[in-house]
């Protein structure tokens, strides 16, 4: 594995802290028109997310083939209270969890990387895919974020530059 995917994994969490910057209540909370998460709903997720990879990755980094049980990701978001988490304190929490995984990761030989678990809805992935797995998964966010972001700061503005 290219060791400077563990810079790209770590440099996610920054990406995730400045996606949010700024945004008001009103926004994480604000329904979506096409019925998608909310902002803050997706902050929650991206945190819980990151956990269970963390988990997996020292799973595979230290045990031999360990079980990496899938989660289904909308009864999480549904768990009660979560509408009450801080999305900001989440997203501190994500990049907080990426740089103390990315000092584990750094600490490993090179073979650790090929060293695998058996995930229980995709089966063998090793410690490298997993890396990768991780980085794309944000990368994938990213884009929503902004498009929602925008969608929400754009209309804010059209409401206020319309006469009363």
């Amino acid at each position: 594995m290219d060791r400077s995917k563990i810079e790209l994994y770590v440099a996610g969490g920054a990406e995730l802290v400045k996606a949010y910057w700024g945004l008001s209540v009103a926004h994480l909370h604000a329904k979506q028109p096409d019925g998608s998460w909310t902002l803050h709903q997706i902050a929650i997720h991206m945190l819980d997310s990151d956990l269970i990879g963390s988990d997996r990755m020292k799973r595979i980094a230290c045990m031999d083939n360990p079980l990496l049980c899938g989660y289904d990701e909308t009864a999480f978001s549904n768990l009660p209270g979560s509408d009450q988490l801080n999305p900001f304190l989440a997203c501190d929490l994500f990049q907080k969890n990426r740089m103390m995984t990315a000092t584990i990761l750094r600490a490993l030989p090179d073979s650790a990387f090929q060293r695998t678990g058996i995930h229980t809805e995709s089966g063998k992935v090793s410690l490298g895919e997993m890396i990768e797995k991780y980085i794309h998964h944000l990368d994938h966010h990213l884009p929503f974020i902004a498009k929602k972001r925008a969608r929400l700061e754009g209309s804010e503005t059209e409401t206020q530059e319309q006469p009363s």
